[in-house]
């Protein structure tokens, strides 16, 4: 099966999506505290992969899957807190929301340049199939 200009920017558009949400949710998770290092939320990351087709040449990409970053979680003393440990600390979350936010504009970026490939393409194909008659 030949992958076609739909499916490449199909898959770019599905790859965009899954980044776009690891981000969402990174930003919702910002600042979030937990009682240990271990339960603080880490960071999530999009891993992707080229997917070539060697009968054409043509390359895609695949998402493989979403991994927990290996940040560490800032130790506040917040001794008050219902979270907190015998010590008095909570662990916040290691979510940069600027680094993230930057994330999701370049990520609605080119999801809107696929989305312009496309709409290139529709455009193209059906100016042949006019010209054609």
């Amino acid at each position: 099966m030949t992958m076609s200009l739909f499916d490449i920017a199909g898959r770019a558009m599905s790859a965009q999506l899954v980044r776009l949400n690891s981000s969402a949710s990174n930003l919702a998770n910002a600042g979030a505290v937990a009682g240990s290092q271990e339960a603080a939320f880490k960071p999530l990351k999009p891993v992707f992969q080229t997917v070539y087709e060697r009968q054409s040449g043509r390359a895609t990409v695949g998402v493989v899957g979403v991994v927990q970053a290996n940040a560490t979680p800032q130790r506040r003393h917040e001794p008050g807190h219902p979270l907190a440990d015998a010590q008095g600390y909570v662990h916040v979350a290691a979510v940069d929301a600027n680094a993230e936010l930057v994330e999701i504009v370049e990520t609605s970026r080119q999801y809107r340049n696929n989305i312009e490939v496309l709409e290139t393409a529709k455009s193209l194909t059906l100016e042949t199939l006019r010209l054609g008659r």
